[in-house]
């Protein structure tokens, strides 16, 4: 008869080490699940995360990227209309960062962006460069014709598809020497004429009593020279509506010294002063019309007084001068590339920059919203005629207003509105933007020509 006594602690040692096997073998496979389900997680954050061209899924084809070039004064006599200028563009770089999507391809979109230093030579460069070397796709431009002007021939000469913005359509259409018949086939521009300007200027004018003698400053460039068209200008208007007009002849708009003009003013017993001149060279002209007795009861100047700072500068000089009011954030209009409306882009250009805001905030940001508006539509983006086309029928909702190329008042220009507005001291006129109040408001005081737009004061005379 066999002893068991030895046998069974060996069974038993070896079922403990069966058993021991299984809880390494259970162990393991724990270890393996959690480490299963770990990378299950990850991979799935990392298919959330990753860009799905990367994961083999359907997704919006890219295009390659579509170049915008655009010429603007940063420094010399008109800074001022660049001011908003990082503010703007920034903004838009933010608004297309995904790209742009044309045909079903998703576009990059690059903008460069030069400073034309408010030199008409400097900015044909520019746009040359811009044309020849960058090949944009998309030119755009603006703040006066000594910007728009040369820039808009190089694309004109070149075919290259070309917007721009803020100057007077007469000087930017006459003053190319565009004609009524055929127009331009490259570049459009939007802004208000002169004939809403003189409209604009009367209005006011007529609701303060004065002898209607008026003297006029309007200088040798692109504006003075339209302003003061016979024709088309202020002249044959003012003589219509029985304002008798002084008008010394054309200077530079770089001159330091208007005694003589002050003098001739001054002789004809002027009550009513207007002119179109860069900021630097009306404030040395009041200045001396200060300085040598010239008070007339009321100035009416264009480009000049559109800026908050330009008009700071002048010191309790510039209260209650009136000027032109393109855009405020008044105006009742919306983006249809943001959303914002005018009052909301105001104050946000006041609450990141901690300035007031100015005039060109809006028309820069409807440049590009033009612009980008008119590449969305194009058929072939590759095709700059196709661009053109597109271009040629827009037809969009902008936050200056309504944009559409159809021939009123003539090809290659649509218009927008204007009101008459004046520089009131803000003890008078508290308007918040962003919860700030600045030394003078810019607020409407005409709203003759467009009555959609509310009038916000009664205009008063020059103290």
């Amino acid at each position: 008869m066999k002893d068991h006594s030895k046998v069974v602690p060996l069974v038993r040692e070896n079922e403990q080490a069966d058993q021991d096997g299984l809880l390494d073998l259970a162990d393991q496979s724990e270890r393996t699940r959690r480490r299963f389900l770990r990378n299950s997680t990850a991979a799935a954050l990392l298919a959330m995360a990753a860009p799905r061209f990367l994961l083999g899924k359907p997704s919006t084809p890219l295009g390659r990227a579509i170049k915008i070039g655009f010429v603007g004064p940063r420094t010399g006599a008109l800074a001022r209309f660049g001011e908003c200028q990082d503010f703007i563009l920034s903004g838009i770089r933010k608004l297309v960062a995904t790209g742009l999507t044309i045909n079903g391809k998703s576009h990059p979109i690059q903008i460069i962006e030069n400073d034309s230093e408010s030199s008409r030579k400097r900015a044909g460069e520019l746009a040359t460069n811009l044309v020849k070397t960058e090949r944009v796709d998309l030119m755009l431009a603006s703040s006066t014709g000594e910007t728009v002007n040369p820039v808009s021939d190089v694309c004109e000469l070149n075919g290259v598809p070309c917007i721009t913005t803020d100057a007077p359509w007469q000087s930017y259409f006459f003053g190319r020497g565009g004609k009524a018949e055929k127009g331009f086939e490259w570049t459009y521009h939007f802004f208000w004429g002169l004939e809403d300007l003189v409209a604009v200027f009367t209005n006011m004018w007529a609701g303060l009593p004065t002898n209607k003698i008026v003297g006029a400053l309007w200088p040798n460039d692109a504006e003075g020279i339209a302003y003061s068209d016979a024709k088309f200008g202020f002249p044959s208007v003012l003589q219509t509506k029985g304002y008798k007009l002084i008008d010394p002849g054309r200077f530079e708009s770089s001159a330091s010294d208007f005694s003589a003009q002050i003098a001739m003013f001054k002789k004809a017993n002027v009550e009513i002063l207007t002119g179109v001149l860069p900021p630097p060279a009306f404030a040395t002209f009041w200045q001396q019309a200060g300085q040598q007795g010239f008070k007339p009861k009321i100035a009416s100047i264009a480009k000049a007084i559109l800026f908050p700072a330009a008009v700071e500068a002048l010191g309790d000089r510039g209260a209650d001068l009136t000027t032109e009011i393109w855009w405020s954030p008044s105006f009742p209009f919306k983006s249809g590339l943001s959303g914002q409306n005018a009052a909301e882009l105001c104050a946000a250009y006041e609450d990141e920059t901690k300035k007031q805001w100015t005039q060109p905030i809006g028309f820069l940001h409807a440049l590009f919203e033009v612009g980008l508006d008119a590449l969305k539509r194009t058929k072939d983006v590759d095709s700059p005629a196709a661009i053109r086309d597109a271009i040629r029928v827009t037809d969009y909702n902008s936050i200056v207003g309504h944009i559409a190329w159809d021939g009123t008042p003539i090809k290659n220009v649509a218009k927008t509105p204007l009101v008459g507005g004046q520089w009131v001291p803000g003890y008078k006129f508290t308007h918040w933007i962003a919860g700030q109040k600045f030394k003078n408001d810019l607020v409407i005081v005409n709203n003759d020509s467009y009555s959609t737009i509310d009038a916000q004061w009664k205009m008063e005379p020059l103290p």
